[in-house]
């Protein structure tokens, strides 16, 4: 049978993987002839795996949708607040990309005070962190951009900085190096990245490049090293299994491996095509499982611990369909808080059977 090669995001459920898929240390991912889920692809993306082969398109499964829609969401779509946010938010996207435009295309100077007014004018625009992260939810596009990416990126970086009790530069710092770390990708073929068909093996190399473009473009610019450091190494990880030097803890940017944890906690809660955004107990499970020898600790429990605490009072749907109240926290088990349904409260970390499925 044909085999064709893809970008882990052009990849949509029932397409048949045709090879066996590892991580850079060879532990197996998924293997040959496995049909793709959504949650299938979503742990692709959180191991880092830019691309996978699988059958032609005449080696198709047709497989029901695992997305369960979140009302939660689309309330906050209707509401006036976010109209206001969606505005503002499509402002800072056009001034983010003319800025990074500049550095990257023109090679003008890094303006961090413009860029850092930018990113205020979002954060600004949101009272509290759990409406900043529902926002954002909201969103998310289908035609994702390196723009729209880096803005999100940069917002959850610095509500990740403010958990951490930065100071006010630190928090300046990690801000601006979640806005630059993929500037990269714009000296890369835009013809390559969009590709719809098959890539060439030169073609993927080229692609994983741009995290030292990124790092030249930005090495003579006077701007803080971490943020020069942080494009070169925001897809290192902890266990030595990221690109490009395949560098382990203590040789990763602190501010880098802060940046790798929002960069990818983005990527799997976008929307897709065939579905609206992730629920983020997913992707709190995937990071509590797999998560802890590829980002630092103290980074991760406080990411996932401060997003759980976000959602302490909102209701869920659980995959038996109850619905009820996040109304405490298992500090052992993040993913599975207490929920009040009518008058029982059900530990979710004591029934592993069940699980949150969606926010109502």
């Amino acid at each position: 049978m044909n085999t064709q090669k893809i970008l882990t995001s052009q990849a949509i459920p029932g397409m048949i993987v045709a090879e066996d898929v590892y991580t850079k240390d060879l532990h197996l991912i998924i293997g040959k002839d496995t049909v793709l889920t959504d949650k299938i692809i979503t742990r692709l993306e959180f191991y880092s795996i830019t691309d996978i082969s699988v059958y032609s398109n005449n080696n198709f499964i047709h497989i029901e949708n695992e997305y369960i829609e979140n009302t939660f969401y689309s309330e906050i779509k209707k509401s006036a607040s976010f109209k206001l946010f969606r505005k503002a938010y499509q402002n800072t996207v056009n001034h983010v990309k003319d800025s990074i435009d500049n550095i990257a295309l023109k090679k003008q100077d890094v303006n961090p005070e413009q860029l850092l007014y930018d990113v205020n004018k979002i954060l600004y625009q949101c009272k509290t962190n759990i409406e900043l992260f529902n926002m954002l939810h909201c969103m998310r596009e289908y035609d994702d951009t390196t723009y729209i990416h880096s803005l999100n990126v940069s917002l959850i970086c610095n509500i990740m900085g403010k958990w951490l009790n930065f100071n006010s530069e630190d928090l300046e710092v990690v801000t601006l190096c979640g806005l630059l770390h993929d500037v990269g990708k714009l000296l890369v073929p835009n013809n390559i990245i969009t590709k719809p068909e098959r890539l060439t093996n030169e073609e993927f190399s080229l692609i994983k490049t741009h995290v030292i473009r990124g790092y030249n473009l930005l090495r003579d610019k006077n701007i803080d090293e971490r943020i020069k450091n942080t494009a070169l190494m925001h897809h290192e990880r902890c266990d030595g299994s990221g690109y490009p030097n395949g560098l382990i803890s203590h040789e990763i940017d602190s501010f880098a491996k802060l940046v790798a944890i929002a960069d990818v906690y983005d990527a799997m809660t976008c929307a897709r095509v065939y579905r609206g955004p992730l629920c983020p107990f997913e992707v709190i499970h995937l990071f509590e499982t797999e998560g802890y020898l590829k980002y630092d600790t103290k980074y991760i429990l406080t990411f996932l611990e401060g997003i759980v605490q976000t959602y302490i009072n909102n209701n869920v749907r659980l995959n038996n369909n109850m619905e009820g109240e996040i109304v405490m926290i298992n500090k052992l088990s993040l993913s599975r808080p207490v929920i009040k349904v009518r008058d029982e409260f059900i530990d979710l970390s004591k029934h592993r059977d069940l699980y949150i499925q969606a926010l109502i």
